[in-house]
């Protein structure tokens, strides 16, 4: 669960905000994280451009999203999916993961992976779909100590004892 994002945003909840703060105040909020040193440089510097460049508001197109640093393709799907409800299917490591797992890709990269994952499901459910894999993932199928069986048997478990 992501319990860092709102004690920053307590603080500085737009770019504006964000650049009242010192680098130093950023990096012992986001401390838990890791990398915070260039964690904290990073969000500073993004303010300035976002203020800069588009007058203090995230971009909504792939194209200058992808334009910002530290902001590749699977960042960029998440906030047009996530902030602004366009379809999108963001690819992390459980999706990739898993699809490969399940043999819904090759697996050889993400982009494709990512190809093969807008082909086969229908895009209205793109937004919420990714979510739910990820978490299944994360819960029922991690990266290390994976066994088909175990996968198949927790998850058929877990959906007994949601229902």
């Amino acid at each position: 669960m992501n319990t860092i994002t709102p004690l920053l945003f307590e603080k500085a909840d737009n770019p504006y905000d964000m650049i009242k703060m010192t680098q130093e105040e950023i990096k012992a909020i986001i401390r838990p994280c890791g990398l915070s040193p260039m964690k904290s440089k990073g969000i500073y510097g993004l303010s300035h451009i976002l203020i800069d460049k588009h007058n203090g508001e995230v971009p909504q197109s792939f194209e200058f999203l992808e334009e910002l640093p530290a902001v590749g393709h699977k960042t960029a799907s998440v906030v047009i999916s996530q902030a602004f409800g366009v379809p999108a299917f963001p690819v992390d490591t459980h999706i990739h993961r898993l699809m490969y797992r399940w043999n819904l890709t090759s697996g050889k990269n993400v982009v494709q992976t990512e190809k093969d994952a807008k082909r086969l499901f229908p895009k209205d459910i793109w937004n919420k779909l990714h979510l739910q894999i990820i978490f299944y993932g994360r819960e029922y199928s991690p990266a290390r100590g994976f066994s088909l069986e175990k996968d198949f048997i927790t998850a058929t478990i877990g959906r007994k004892n949601i229902s």
